[in-house]
């Protein structure tokens, strides 16, 4: 059994045919986890922002005295910019 077996499918891509802003990034995620970073990049530029995002939402929930509400919007702010910017990088510099 591998990882790639429990990976969800992108309902976008499933039922319409058009890749969402998020694709990739479960493989990419994987890939940071193999070591292989810049393979990771290419599949989901977002990849590392995602992951600072999601420990720092993971401290969040174990450190309650601190807020670090500010943070979690910046680093959210920060993901949704890169995500849609490699979006429209792919689908109309890539992909023409």
């Amino acid at each position: 059994m591998k990882i790639e077996d429990f990976m969800l499918p992108c309902p976008s891509k499933k039922f319409l045919g058009i890749e969402c802003f998020g694709c990739g990034a479960q493989r990419a995620i994987v890939m940071v986890f193999e070591g292989r970073f810049s393979e990771a990049f290419h599949m989901f530029p977002a990849v590392y922002t995602l992951l600072l995002f999601l420990c720092v939402v993971g401290v969040n929930f174990i450190d309650r005295k601190r807020n670090y509400g500010s943070l979690i919007i910046s680093l959210a702010i920060i993901n949704s910019v890169i995500m849609v910017i490699a979006y429209f990088y792919k689908h109309f510099f890539i992909y023409i």
